[in-house]
């Protein structure tokens, strides 16, 4: 199977503000906006979509037990920077910015209706940690 992007879609009670805050937080743009459905694109990766769907349209599936909270992640090459944007915009930090032994710089804030953006810039993982774990870097 060839995949050529991959978008998500995110249950919203606003679409139209979840992709204004795509839009103004992480540089995207809003490709569709129906008031009930909105479609983001990042603009330098055609196949980086992120949707937002009324939670209540007839398009959108009921409630799936067993699954809660929802986040998604965007690789940046300087989370720092980003991080810095955000909090000067007002944005809630939920987790710090940390440096992971893995190989990961990331934080996390709140995005619209709850959704979780983790923010990622991939660093050197640590030598002693990956061989800890039977890793190798």
């Amino acid at each position: 199977m060839q995949v050529i992007g991959i978008g998500a879609a995110y249950a919203s009670s606003e679409p139209s503000a979840a992709g204004a805050w795509f839009t103004e937080h992480l540089g995207f743009h809003v490709l569709v906006d129906l008031g009930w459905y909105v479609s983001t694109q990042h603009p330098d990766h055609e196949g980086l979509r992120v949707d937002f769907v009324r939670h209540d349209h007839s398009t959108w599936v009921d409630r799936v037990d067993g699954v809660s909270g929802a986040m998604v992640a965007v690789v940046v090459p300087d989370v720092d920077a980003r991080h810095d944007r955000l909090v000067a915009a007002g944005v809630p930090v939920l987790k710090a910015l940390v440096t992971e032994p893995w190989g990961q710089r990331r934080l996390q804030v709140a995005g619209p209706d709850g959704l979780v953006v983790e923010l990622v810039q991939p660093v050197e993982p640590d030598p002693e940690w990956m061989a800890s774990q039977g890793l190798t870097v």
